[in-house]
């Protein structure tokens, strides 16, 4: 079984998270064999969370209830608050998790908080653009391992801009290997290009053809 910690923070983009956690959480699309997933949202505190689409959360579990292992999954959203020091003890996690091989997910201002600690120096990632993380990382030195991407996926850390949820989100569901090789590939052509013949060539690739919401 994986675990999905899923860090909220006040002001986080709702959205980035939409298309990988809904899947993970749903198992709509998973394939018959696919290993069980638990997904918790995770905060420094128990206090409601407000995110940048304006819904509460009420987070699961503390930072201090993450269980590292390689089984474990932390996946970051973008945020306009990662430079509170509070949110410094789920970068130290991630580093952790980074280090036994655990997958590690962060997208937009998340990535930005993981160059800012150096983790990104000596590892392939995207982020919004060149040039993006030297403006907010002043010793950022991740230059030679930049990938110019919506998403990026390098081993167990997996990086995207704003405008790459979809990729993000197909390359983590590549990553947990949950999905049928055929469904990923037809899932992820419809969400892109809303083309009907993609949806049907999913529906295909699922033991029952029954259309799920």
């Amino acid at each position: 079984m994986f675990t999905i910690y899923v860090y909220v923070l006040d002001t986080f983009a709702d959205w980035e998270m939409g298309y990988a956690i809904s899947e993970l959480n749903s198992g709509r699309f998973f394939k018959k064999d696919a290993p069980r997933i638990s997904l918790k949202t995770v905060s420094h505190s128990k206090e409601p969370i407000r995110s940048m689409g304006g819904l509460t959360i009420v987070p699961d579990c503390l930072i201090d209830d993450i269980v590292v292992s390689e089984t474990s999954v932390l996946l970051l959203p973008g945020a306009d608050t990662w430079n509170d020091q509070k949110h410094a003890a789920i970068l130290e996690k991630a580093s952790e998790f980074l280090a036994i091989g655990a997958a590690v997910g962060a997208i937009c201002g998340a990535v930005t908080a993981l160059a800012g600690l150096g983790l990104l120096d000596q590892r392939p990632h995207t982020s919004n653009g060149p040039g993006f993380l030297e403006m907010f990382c002043p010793d950022y030195k991740g230059q030679d391992f930049y990938i110019d991407k919506p998403s990026a996926a390098d081993n167990n850390l997996i990086t995207a801009g704003s405008t790459g949820a979809l990729l993000w989100a197909k390359q983590i569901i590549e990553h947990l290997g949950v999905f049928r090789a055929d469904t990923l590939e037809s899932w992820y052509a419809y969400f892109s290009t809303g083309k009907s013949e993609h949806f049907f060539a999913l529906m295909q690739t699922l033991p029952s053809c029954d259309a799920p919401v």
